[in-house]
């Protein structure tokens, strides 16, 4: 190959890389404060926490479906505590021997008390008084 090919090649494709280590991000104006904001974005579904708070008000799961209008298995463990409209009395948060998720959902009724179980954030079975 010839040597002044090999060097016009070698200053365009140099061209063409930028390196951004170098950028600093800053305001003109003086004496004004610059702040900056760190935002965190999950693409899971929000999850019970064992405080029973949701991990996340928004989901940007792209399996994201409206609220259920019941409940029944299969629903997530933020839609079960929307759907009763009130924080669970107690949340148990745990893993099985699978590497799963288990959670049990508490609520004490006035019927008695029921536990929702849920294995990696779905409903699987619901315990009510007088089940055995």
């Amino acid at each position: 190959m010839n040597l002044p090919i090999l060097f016009a090649c070698a200053v365009v494709l140099g061209g063409c890389s930028v390196d951004m280590g170098g950028f600093a991000f800053t305001s003109d104006d003086k004496g004004s404060r610059t702040s900056s904001v760190t935002a965190s974005v999950s693409t899971q579904e929000a999850r019970l926490l064992p405080d029973g708070e949701c991990s996340a008000d928004v989901s940007l799961d792209p399996s994201t479906r409206p609220l259920p209008k019941e409940i029944a298995p299969g629903i997530t463990e933020c839609e079960l505590v929307k759907l009763k409209g009130t924080r669970p009395t107690d949340v148990l948060v745990g893993e099985s021997g699978k590497g799963q998720r288990e959670t049990q959902v508490l609520y004490a009724e006035p019927g008695g008390r029921e536990i929702y179980m849920f294995i990696d954030n779905r409903l699987d079975r619901i315990l009510k008084p007088g089940q055995g």
